[in-house]
């Protein structure tokens, strides 16, 4: 595994990292991955641990609170070892979030319980509006955090690489989280990455495998279980991504399943702008094969501009 830093933090992190959404398990209606088994999702953070990934990314709203529950269970012995990053704001898909300071402050009181510490490395804010992001009451609050030692650095973690640019140009966070993958290249094209490097932010690529549908490994007869949000997606939508990850593969010359899981992380590895990608994690198997493509290295050269080319060429996203 190798290492990045994570901006102007100060904090260094495992290039790839360990998406937790998704061990969290089934939220209300169709806003998780579905069920899981608690003892396969500590299994996976133990490996995840064991292949050097040091990055660990969860949310109070990731099984309203049980994704944090299971990091700090896994992590009670060598909390030094691992950098987590938490989210505020939203704590339940289905009420209204609040990202007031004492909302923030109560929430992270709850996530360092869960989480079995005494601080949090980096405490993203959860879609926050870029009016919130500009408040120089919340950003104070921030202050008071870190000063209190309960975080180390703070950040936002947007809805997308345009809301991410907003917000790095709004208020200058440390860290910011978005969207980046093979078949979603905004934060290249759109400005974000020119932005990165000019304020020297870390930033943390989220969905580099799009959802799952860049490892392959999904077709058109996958039937996705109760409670996942794929189920919401558009039928054009899921055609659009199954096809582009086809072609995809096929032009980074990666065959579907961890080859096409490998291609889609090392492409994300081939932009120093990102400090850590963190693909969703839900087995000791995936912990494993997701790690092994630090080993591998970052995408050559010819077959980024590969990518790169099918991107100017065609549009992944169907407009909801």
């Amino acid at each position: 595994m190798k290492y990045r830093q994570l901006g102007r933090s100060g904090i260094v992190v495992s290039e790839i990292g360990f998406g937790a959404w998704g061990i969290g398990g089934r939220t209300v209606n169709d806003t998780s991955y579905g069920d899981t088994d608690d003892r396969t999702s500590l299994a996976a953070l133990a490996r995840a641990r064991d292949c050097g990934i040091s990055f660990f990314d969860t949310s109070a709203v990731y099984g309203n609170g049980h994704s944090e529950a299971l990091i700090g269970e896994a992590f009670r012995q060598g909390r030094d070892k691992v950098v987590i990053a938490t989210k505020a704001g939203y704590e339940s898909w289905d009420k209204e979030p609040d990202f007031s300071p004492v909302a923030i402050a109560a929430s992270i009181e709850r996530s360092l319980k869960r989480l079995r510490s005494d601080y949090v490395d980096v405490l993203f804010l959860h879609n926050a509006p870029l009016e919130t992001l500009r408040s120089a009451e919340l950003r104070q609050a921030m202050v008071m955090l870190e000063a209190s030692g309960k975080i180390r650095t703070w950040g936002a973690s947007t809805k997308g690489p345009d809301d991410a640019l907003q917000a790095l140009r709004a208020s200058e966070v440390p860290v910011i989280e978005a969207n980046f993958n093979m078949m979603d290249v905004r934060a290249l094209t759109g400005g974000l990455f020119e932005e990165i490097r000019g304020q020297n932010a870390g930033f943390v690529a989220r969905t580099p495998l799009c959802f799952g549908f860049l490892s392959g490994t999904i077709t058109r007869s996958t039937s996705f279980p109760p409670g996942d949000h794929r189920r919401t997606w558009s039928e054009a939508q899921i055609e659009r991504w199954i096809d582009g990850s086809r072609d995809l593969l096929a032009a980074t010359s990666a065959a579907p399943g961890a080859a096409g899981a490998h291609a889609a992380l090392r492409f994300c590895l081939a932009f120093p702008e990102v400090s850590c990608t963190i693909p969703g994690i839900l087995s000791p198997t995936e912990a494993e094969q997701n790690a092994a493509a630090s080993t591998a290295g970052p995408l050559p050269p010819d077959a980024v501009s590969a990518v790169l080319q099918i991107n100017s060429e065609r549009q992944f996203f169907v407009p909801r």
